[in-house]
């Protein structure tokens, strides 16, 4: 078994980052963003996430649409209003005929709120564990669709009756992390008896807290890795966020039933990504070229349609017989590309162009390496075989957006014949810079230069960042600068840092 560990960027709260560490390299990433429908950062003073559980009050009756706003939050400063959150009254599990504007309701965010957009909230609510989801006023039992195998599935369904009938009341729907073969029964049973504990929890405080108020809170991108996305044995984690190292101490008692990790708070000026070298690999995430030790290389193209990985041999011949060179180079793609395929998150068709084999032996040996390579993979790559072509056809579940996707856009002078960064994830790396400038000295004020883009992008959260990190903040944006490069180009008092700005031929913002 591989050592695991997951490393948690959870200080910005416009973007959450939780890398997979196995053996110290990293297997698998994911990104959250806090945007709304039009990819604009939301403003952190008040943030919902999908699986919030509030005490809310309904506000106002829209009977047009046959819906209700109903507020979700108390004034807490001169700078927080109360926040509505959109409910269809036929989400609400009473008479829609008894709802009249004071009425107190339990609801569930099941969508997040953008910038002009309300959260909209739900009567059913949902409480997820790591092997079972409680269904609080349902009399329903059930196992996931994801469960395919119908020997699983009628199996788990015998499990979930015999919880549903320990549980009057309430829903429960069995996962598909309990399909496990070592999983004991005992731990579905712990769980459910973790879950009612928790709705317990959530139902005395409503009974002891006055609308509007907050009475459960999701767990997060952390949250949902560590219950939806990894299976198996987890060494360590580690954060670098107080607020979310506290909420994982309790998830993890809640919800782990085996040998809990270790959890450790990280407190460095360097960013945790960079001090455990996951920036500089993530970065790598978007290249087409990938290196092997042994000198050979991956070709990866991305289409709408599918997948294609070219191997070359590339640098690689040490070995001096040319039938084990190419076993060999092959052996070795295949298990970096299984590695990149669970990194980069890829789906769908997958075609990989091995170096040309001559004997079926080796043919053979290699299909079988590959499928050993992928087992660890939960998405459940399925490898068809080699064509007469010679090409390993296979597909892989597509349950998340890929890598590329997530921190990529269509090139704005190419259009669809190449990409850029996207804004927002320069965005976060620039934060991130500014955090660790401004923490390692005491300069008033920061002048820093980007393309002209980015500034204007910049400007949006120049004052909301100034205001948080207590210096003036100026933003530079230069003709002919590259697309994602910035560079703190001054540093000073305010007076100075001005007229180094005015010596720039650049647009400035302040």
């Amino acid at each position: 078994m591989p050592e695991v560990k997951i490393i948690a960027d959870l200080r910005e709260c416009e973007q959450s980052r939780v890398a997979v560490l196995e053996n110290g390299r990293l297997a698998e990433i994911f990104i959250d963003y806090n945007l709304d429908d039009e990819n604009i950062f939301i403003p952190s003073r008040f943030k919902t996430r999908p699986g919030d559980i509030f005490k809310a009050r309904v506000d106002k009756i829209l009977p047009a649409i046959n819906a209700a706003f109903c507020v979700l939050s108390k004034r807490n400063s001169h700078k927080d209003s109360s926040r509505n959150a959109f409910i269809y009254l036929s989400e609400i599990s009473d008479n829609p005929d008894d709802i009249k504007p004071g009425r107190e309701l339990i609801v569930q965010v099941i969508k997040n709120s953008g910038r002009n957009k309300a959260p909209r909230v739900s009567t059913r609510i949902s409480l997820p564990g790591r092997y079972l989801v409680l269904v609080p006023g349902s009399e329903e039992s059930g196992v996931s669709r994801r469960i395919e195998d119908n020997s699983q599935r009628k199996r788990l369904k015998k499990i979930a009756d015999e919880l549903k009938a320990k549980a009057p009341g309430f829903g429960v729907v069995i996962r598909t992390a309990a399909i496990s073969s070592e999983l004991d029964e005992k731990f579905l049973h712990d769980e459910l008896d973790k879950l009612l504990a928790l709705w317990d929890e959530i139902i005395n405080k409503t009974k002891n807290s006055p609308a509007p108020c907050l009475l459960y809170r999701e767990a997060g991108t952390l949250g949902r890795v560590l219950r939806d996305e990894v299976s198996g044995k987890i060494d360590e984690i580690i954060i670098d966020n107080q607020e979310e190292y506290e909420r994982a101490k309790v998830f993890m008692s809640r919800f782990f039933h085996e040998e809990s990790p270790s959890i450790t708070l990280y407190s460095g000026l360097t960013p945790i990504f960079d001090y455990y070298g996951i920036e500089n690999e993530l970065a790598k995430t978007l290249e087409r070229k990938v290196w092997l030790k042994s000198g050979a290389y991956l070709i990866i193209d991305q289409t709408e349609a599918l997948t294609v990985i070219d191997v070359n041999t590339g640098k690689f011949t040490k070995i001096p017989d040319m039938r084990q060179t190419i076993l060999a180079a092959n052996l070795e793609a295949a298990e970096e590309v299984a590695r990149q395929l669970r990194l980069r998150s890829i789906g769908g068709i997958i075609i990989i162009d091995f170096i040309d084999m001559q004997f079926n032996e080796d043919k053979e040996k290699l299909l079988t390496h590959f499928e050993a390579c992928l087992k660890p993979d939960r998405m459940k790559p399925h490898v068809m075989g080699i064509t007469k072509l010679g090409l390993v056809e296979m597909t892989r579940k597509r349950e998340r957006p890929d890598i590329k996707n997530i921190l990529t856009r269509n090139c704005p002078v190419c259009v669809d014949y190449g990409f850029v960064e996207r804004e927002e994830n320069i965005a976060m790396n620039i934060r991130r810079f500014i955090r660790k400038v401004t923490g390692s000295n005491n300069s008033e004020a920061f002048l820093l230069t980007m393309s002209v883009h980015m500034a204007k992008y910049i400007s949006n959260y120049l004052s909301e960042w100034q205001e948080e990190f207590g210096r003036k903040l100026l933003i530079a944006g230069v003709s002919n600068f590259d697309w994602n490069k910035y560079k703190l180009e001054y540093q000073g008092s305010l007076i100075n840092t001005n007229e180094h700005a005015k010596s720039l031929n650049a647009v400035i913002y302040k």
